[in-house]
């Protein structure tokens, strides 16, 4: 079974570094088909203390991968990293 990362990218109104990221994220999505979800923390205490002075940071099945820049290439090899869950819901081991 193939599994199909999901990638949240968290970003803010008037952030030129997210609306670069945010470019990136969905050309990359386009080409690869993973899921990504676009956070704007704005307005959101939890998400606005624990991101600001991140943004955009990026997530990959919920685990950290970029921040403040988001590189197409290793956007592409980190996206294609992520092992497939194994039928108990554990990720696969290598």
């Amino acid at each position: 079974m193939t599994h199909i990362p999901r990638v949240t990218l968290y970003h803010a109104t008037d952030c030129s570094l997210c609306a670069r990221a945010v470019e990136v994220a969905e050309a990359v999505r386009d080409e690869l088909g993973f899921e990504l979800a676009l956070v704007d923390i704005g307005g959101v205490p939890e998400l606005e203390a624990r991101y600001r002075e991140l943004l955009p940071a990026i997530e990959v099945d919920g685990e950290l991968a970029f921040t403040y820049f988001v590189d197409a290439e290793a956007l592409r090899t980190r996206a294609r990293a992520v092992p497939p869950a194994s039928p108990e819901g554990r990720q696969a081991e290598s």
